[in-house]
């Protein structure tokens, strides 16, 4: 599905004591770093704000007048895209997932209205998690700006008063968790840092830290790590993960397919542990050749 990007990353972050919000750190990931790869596959993506270092190549655009709220940044970001179908994004959205901006991409697509935007689980609507078509947001800005002369200061509101939006409710709730305050911050670091999604969490952070892009099987490479760990000795378990790995990537050098690779090689250190542990049992009778 063909569509762009608009990230809103200004404002004054008045209740973070004017902190660089956008730059602040959840899970080792900047929280506009973690809203960048929720839409990492945008045709092009603009984000609305001062420029600071990004995880990948974005495009940069200043509202007028700076700092002159989100319907004059909107209005910036348009002004920079090209699609018809356009992805409008909060920077501060730590736990935003793929699977969320699919299904608001595929719910505008679907309505014969001008866009779809999140509901949150209070109920309540966010129209900076948000996908519209382009048209009728560019033709309402038109008409505020002729209406009163600017579009800064302007609340959102009014930019979608009169745009016909269907809702989606995300699978993932936090999916529109903002971080406003430091007590927001600190609540989506402790849970990033929870049993159930810290390993999940902190893969997500190192891919994107090494710059690769591959599934990666947890359970399997636990059970290799586990079964060197036990079967050879503890400093195994991290040596043969890194020798997996480097295996894998040889083969995708060859053309394999990147989650095989991880696979297949996964298999042979797993059986590979599990022959050495064996080796250091009693021998079995029938090996022997005693009766």
């Amino acid at each position: 599905m063909t569509y762009d990007a608009i990230v809103l990353a200004g404002g004054a972050a008045r209740r973070l004591g004017g902190a660089d919000k956008p730059a602040l750190p959840v899970g080792g990931r900047s929280l506009l770093d973690r809203v960048l790869a929720a839409c990492a596959d945008a045709t092009a993506t603009v984000v609305v704000g001062t420029r600071r270092p990004t995880a990948r190549p974005v495009r940069w655009a200043l509202e007028d007048p700076p700092g002159g709220g989100p319907v004059a940044a909107l209005d910036a970001g348009l002004r920079a895209t090209t699609a018809e179908l356009v992805l409008v994004l909060s920077a501060d959205l730590p736990f935003l997932d793929r699977d969320t901006v699919r299904a608001l991409l595929a719910a505008a697509s679907a309505d014969p209205g001008d866009g779809a935007l999140l509901r949150d689980p209070e109920g309540r609507d966010q129209p900076l998690v948000a996908a519209y078509r382009a048209e009728p947001l560019r033709r309402e800005a038109a008409l505020l700006a002729a209406e009163h002369g600017r579009l800064g200061g302007l609340p959102l509101r009014v930019l979608t008063a009169e745009l016909r939006l269907a809702t989606v409710t995300a699978a993932e709730p936090l999916a529109s968790f903002d971080c406003d305050t430091w007590e927001d911050l600190a609540a989506a670091r402790a849970r990033i840092r929870e049993h159930g999604s810290v390993l999940e969490q902190w893969i997500i952070a190192a891919k994107n830290e090494l710059g690769i892009d591959v599934d990666v099987d947890i359970t399997t490479l636990l059970d290799v790590a586990r079964d060197a760990a036990h079967g050879v000795a503890r400093p195994a378990a991290p040596l043969t993960t890194f020798l997996v790995g480097y295996a894998a990537a040889r083969a995708e050098a060859a053309g394999a397919d990147p989650a095989q690779a991880v696979a297949e090689a996964s298999r042979k250190a797993a059986e590979l542990a599990l022959r050495w542990a064996a080796e250091a049992q009693p021998p079995h009778p029938e090996e022997t050749g005693s009766g």
